[in-house]
This record gives C-alpha cells, sequence and structure tokens, in this order.
C-alpha cells in the first residue's frame, strides 16, 4: 500500500494507459505545459511528448470534435474539458455526433472515445463553476458515464474506458483531488458496469455517486454510533445504471435515501426513486427520502457554499426519519 491522493491517482491512470498503447493520446486545455488546470496532467508532456499530449485552442467543440474524428480514425484519444460548465459547448458534439454515430451508422462507426471532465461544488469556484451535470449526460443513450469515488476507482477506471467502442466520459471530482488515501501498488483496471457496497448494512440504504460517497459514508459512520446499520451503495456508473444492486440493497434494508449533489429537480436521485418505486414499491416500509442540492445558482461564500450542498448531518436526519 502506498498513500497517494486522488490527483495522483487519474495522473497514474493517464500514465499507464499512454505507456501501454501508441493509439492513446491526451488532448485538451493546457494539459500540457501548464500540466492541467488541476495539474493531474503534470509531467506527462515532458514524458511522453507533444505527440502524445497536446494542448488545444480555447474551442470545446473544435477539441471535442477533433477527438471524435481522431476516435473514429483508429486512435484511442482522452479529451480533457477543463471543468463540466464548459463541457456545455461541446454538448452538440458528445449528444449529436460522438453519442449516435454508431446507431446511425448501422454499427459501422465505433467512437472510442474517452472524455475526462472535473465536476462539482465544494472548491468556492461560484455558480459558473460548481455544476453537478452528470445527470444531464446520463440522460442520453450512446454514452457511458462513469462518476469515480475511490482512489481505486480514480486509477483504474481510465484503461477499460479506452477499451470500450463507445464514448465515455468519466466525470473527476474537483473537491476530490487532493483527498489523500492509500492505494496498492499494483492497482490496476476496475469494472466499470456496475455499483457496489461499500459500507454493509440492514436498516436503510444510501445510494450516493461521485461526490455524495463521502457524506453518505459518514453519515453511515455516525448513525452506527447511534444503534442504525445503513448500507452505502456507490453507483460508480450512472450509464447504465446497475439498477439490480440498488433493488438488492433495498430488498435487504426495506429503507432508501438518496444523497445526490445535483439539483433535486430531474436528478438522478429522481431516477433512482422512481425505478425503485417501478420495481420494488412494496419492499419499502417508508418512503423514499431524496437529500439533494438546494435548487439556487451555488453561492460563492463558503459557509453559503456549505449550506447550499448535501452535508452529513442532512443525511444522517433522512436517514433516521426513514427508520423512524
Amino acid at each position: 500500500m502506498a498513500a497517494t491522493t486522488f490527483r495522483e491517482a487519474f495522473r497514474a491512470g493517464l500514465r499507464e494507459a499512454l505507456a501501454a498503447d501508441e493509439r492513446v493520446f491526451l488532448m485538451g486545455e493546457d494539459v500540457g505545459r501548464y500540466g492541467g488546470c488541476f495539474a493531474v496532467s503534470q509531467g506527462l508532456l515532458e514524458e511522453f511528448g507533444e505527440r502524445r499530449v497536446r494542448d488545444t485552442p480555447l474551442s470545446e467543440s473544435a477539441f471535442v470534435g477533433a477527438g471524435i474524428g481522431a476516435a473514429l480514425g483508429g486512435a484511442r484519444p482522452v479529451v480533457e474539458i477543463m471543468t463540466v460548465n464548459f463541457s456545455l459547448l461541446a454538448l452538440d458534439q458528445i449528444l449529436n455526433n460522438a453519442a449516435t454515430l454508431r446507431h446511425m451508422s448501422g454499427g459501422q462507426l465505433a467512437v472510442p472515445l474517452v472524455v475526462r471532465i472535473p465536476t462539482g461544488p465544494g472548491r468556492q469556484l461560484a455558480a459558473q463553476h460548481s455544476h453537478t451535470l452528470e445527470g444531464l449526460y446520463a440522460h442520453i443513450p450512446g454514452l457511458r458515464v462513469l462518476t469515480p469515488a475511490t482512489l481505486a476507482d480514480a486509477r483504474g477506471m481510465l484503461a477499460p474506458a479506452l477499451a470500450d467502442p463507445d464514448p465515455v466520459l468519466i466525470f473527476e471530482q474537483i473537491a476530490l483531488y487532493g483527498a489523500s488515501g492509500e492505494l496498492p501498488d499494483d492497482a490496476g483496471p476496475v469494472d466499470i458496469t456496475g455499483a457496489a457496497v461499500r459500507r454493509p448494512g440492514t436498516d436503510v440504504t444510501l445510494v450516493a455517486y461521485g461526490g455524495s460517497l463521502a457524506p453518505a459514508l459518514a453519515a453511515a459512520e455516525q448513525l452506527a454510533a447511534d444503534g442504525v446499520s445503513a448500507e452505502v451503495v456507490d453507483l460508480r456508473v450512472l450509464r447504465p445504471l446497475d439498477e439490480q444492486a440498488v433493488l438488492a440493497s433495498v430488498t435487504r434494508t426495506h429503507r432508501l435515501v438518496v444523497v445526490d449533489n445535483a439539483w433535486r429537480s430531474g436528478s438522478p436521485s429522481a431516477e433512482i426513486a422512481a425505478r425503485v418505486a417501478e420495481h420494488a414499491l412494496y419492499e419499502l416500509d417508508a418512503p423514499v427520502e431524496r437529500v439533494c442540492g438546494v435548487e439556487v445558482p451555488l453561492p460563492y461564500p463558503h459557509h453559503l457554499e456549505e449550506a447550499a450542498l448535501p452535508g452529513v448531518a442532512d443525511v444522517v436526519a433522512a436517514a433516521r426519519r426513514a427508520v423512524g
């Protein structure tokens, strides 16, 4: 085991991908000489050269489109969009091209493109740079949407994403980049098809993903001190959604709390609640609880930013209501 940060884990995944396959290259704004907006690609330009680590003009539509073209041509591009709000400038390329070409070509064209997108609140980046838009992209057929929230996933999701013949979006939590922990030296590729139970329990299910996993786990720890056994399910993949893992957990605990940094309306939490209502309604002993971001543009002041996001106390209160 070695101490590492999420930033270093993402970098290790990139380095391994670049070293393993000459077809892989990284492109995006400031990924080269600057080392990435959040220093994830620092040192890779010196190690692999300008052909493999490419700085691009400030046009998300242009360089995501170039990535799609490179993928169609047989390369394995990894495109970094600086922050999730800027991904909206490439939404036409992602939605109308990357996600549809396999279907519109009758399976003749594959787009093995990976798009890395720093996302989420928690760093006082104000309303234009603190979005949680993973659910928007999870709405789109033809994409795989990944939300790594552990060091193992941060390091290990890129390799199988590059092996996928369809476009994969990896949403990296900005607030986690500096967080540290231990990771085995030989940590390798991980599954990118399903959810994972991060903490077993019997009384209530807490479903989370990305930036909401940490408060869910902290809430489970606090609930355990009060004699409430909470099972924590990390979705890991928003599309395709592993509904069977959620349903299996609800069948064990008979109560559900969904923790989601996104705005409540139309969020992944709404989709999860709907699927549980469709397929496991009679397993529930209490109404589904949702702990979501407040529906306002995220404030800049630290205390207001914290108030607008799901906190540990909010998750604990929701779980206690469910357990009764």
